[in-house]
């Protein structure tokens, strides 16, 4: 991390309240102008800023500002911070190791083919590849298509569930949701219009039917008199 002065305009205006040092050193050190400083020193510039410390954050000492009132010629120089903050990487293409990336086609194959609403950009992040392999593979024109095999990229280790599944939401948003597939039950709405199957039988035969069955009862009771007053006998 590069060693820079911490709120410049705040730390001139301190300087120029509180010590005797010239508009060109404190300007050197803040890197303003020093036409600036001096529109500090007459309250034509930076008014309304709260003067800064920099021997309380520790970015100068009182000797260093003692030898610069000494000397108008000379340099104040930064003090070293007793902490240093690691600077923020540029995010680039993720990185894939060398072991893995004999299998970044598969995975890419797997992403095409189970989740096609992703983008070439999206499956670039998620795998570490150029859009150019990604179309090889979508339009089967990839040097090794004939042994590629569909691969989970997370089962590979190229990505995280996570990173999976937020960017297949990224993807799906302000798209229709998918129709249902297989046996599913059918809402209310339909199942409340649907008539009651009758039988393959015509109403006719239905009817014979049940006459005969009325039939076959009243001979059942006639016989079973019968046999009642035989035992009379």
């Amino acid at each position: 991390m590069a060693n820079t002065l911490l709120m410049p305009k705040a730390t001139a205006v301190w300087l120029v309240d509180n010590t005797a040092l010239s508009f060109e050193q404190i300007a050197q050190f803040c890197k303003l102008h020093p036409l600036e400083v001096k529109a500090i020193a007459d309250g034509e510039a930076a008014q309304g800023i709260k003067g800064l410390d920099p021997v309380m954050t520790g970015q100068l000492s009182r000797e260093e500002i003692a030898k610069g009132e000494a000397d108008t010629n000379y340099k104040l120089k930064l003090q070293e911070p007793k902490v240093r903050v690691p600077e923020s990487k540029r995010r680039g293409p993720r990185y894939t190791p060398l072991s893995k990336r004999q299998d970044r086609p598969n995975a890419i194959l797997w992403l095409v083919r189970n989740h096609p609403e992703l983008k070439d950009a999206q499956i670039s992040r998620l795998v570490g590849t150029t859009k150019s392999t990604i179309e090889q593979i979508r339009n089967r024109t990839h040097w090794n298509s004939a042994n590629l095999v569909p691969m989970d990229p997370v089962t590979l280790g190229l990505c995280s569930q996570i990173d999976l599944d937020l960017e297949v939401q990224r993807a799906s948003r302000g798209q229709p949701p998918a129709a249902p597939t297989g046996d599913t039950l059918l809402p209310a709405s339909v199942t409340e219009r649907l008539e009651v199957e009758e039988d393959d039988q015509p109403k006719e035969e239905r009817e014979l039917d049940a006459d005969a069955v009325f039939a076959k009862l009243s001979s059942l009771r006639s016989t079973k008199s019968d046999e009642d007053e035989d035992d009379d006998h």
